[in-house]
């Protein structure tokens, strides 16, 4: 994790999050701050102290990898998607299972709550999009278009439009109050990653190694950002909507200026591949999630303090903490 803003970007103390069993797929912080979901192809969800890095919960129920998970904006609920072709939705308070989401055929690759609490969007394998009441646990409308996976959703803030981002090398804008769909075209390669800022901006990345961010009203793009040298596999606006960051299945998150298109920092920190990034609700830090990594040893510079870890693999990094590793128990 790394602090932001008007400090830029500097490295803090690290803490490893490093009882997973497999690759880091999905991190989410609570609105308050106070938690941080982790979801991994070993099949589990575990939920943190965001603060002291200590392991609150183990949360299972998936018979397959967890390839998203998210908080609902109320903190009340976390939601989780899975290749067992199930979403499901926990509570926070107790993590136990609310409601298994029965409906997709295939792997589900992607969710998110709706800015109110009140709904939840799937998406996977099936090529389709599903809209789901949180409260019932009952499917209210089924979006198809997508000519295949779509890997990743999100809500406007007002909650008006969803966005889906598809292997088909699309996003598509979808209205909630009409039947209607803007199909956004430009990118090369699987989109893999959607994201609304705070002022209705909309920023896509994709295997072509690209970032776009779209009108998504209007379908105009405003940048096209490139630099990354691997498949851009997560991107985030920070809470103002002023700094997008976007991890690439590589050794490093980049964050852009959005009122420039410019890239302000590179930060090549991580462990392995950078399998997911997020700015926290306050703004002020930045978690990224990897992918897996071999022994360390401890290095140390003016700005960076690492800690040697020995046979525990796939660590989500956060780097506000006591910079000590939780034991393998």
């Amino acid at each position: 994790m790394w602090r932001s803003l008007s400090e830029r970007f500097a490295v803090l103390d690290v803490t490893y999050f490093v009882r997973h069993k497999g690759e880091v797929n999905a991190c989410a912080f609570s609105a308050d701050c106070q938690h941080l979901l982790t979801a991994s192809d070993d099949s589990r969800l575990f939920l943190w102290n965001a603060k002291t890095g200590a392991l609150l919960c183990k949360v299972t129920g998936h018979a397959g990898p967890v390839k998203d998970c998210r908080f609902s904006p109320d903190c009340a609920l976390f939601a989780s998607a899975s290749h067992d072709c199930t979403v499901r939705v926990w509570d926070t308070a107790t993590a136990e299972c609310v409601h298994v989401l029965e409906g997709h055929c295939k792997s589900v690759e992607t969710v998110r709550f709706s800015p109110d609490a009140r709904q939840l969007l799937s998406g996977g394998w099936d090529h389709m999009a599903i809209l789901w009441d949180t409260q019932l646990g009952q499917m209210l409308r089924l979006f198809s278009g997508h000519r295949d996976v779509i890997q990743s959703c999100d809500f406007s803030l007002n909650t008006q439009y969803l966005a889906t981002g598809s292997w088909d090398c699309t996003v598509k804008v979808w209205s909630l109050r009409t039947d209607g769909d803007n199909t956004l075209e430009g990118h090369r390669g699987n989109v893999s990653c959607v994201c609304f800022s705070a002022s209705g901006m909309l920023a896509s990345g994709s295997w072509d190694k690209t970032v776009r961010v779209w009108n998504p009203c209007s379908g105009v793009l405003v940048f096209l950002l490139e630099g990354h040298s691997s498949w851009v596999k997560s991107v985030s606006f920070s809470r103002d909507g002023l700094l997008l960051a976007t991890a690439g299945y590589s050794e490093m998150v980049k964050v852009w200026d959005c009122r420039t298109g410019k890239c302000i920092e590179t930060l090549e920190v991580m462990l392995d591949q950078a399998s997911s990034c997020i700015f926290s609700p306050d703004g002020a830090l930045l978690v990224s999630g990897a992918a897996g990594h071999d022994e360390h040893q401890l290095q140390e510079t003016k700005r960076e303090t690492w800690r040697t870890v020995q046979g525990l693999n796939h660590p989500a990094s956060i780097g506000k903490g006591n910079g000590q590793v939780p034991s393998e128990n």
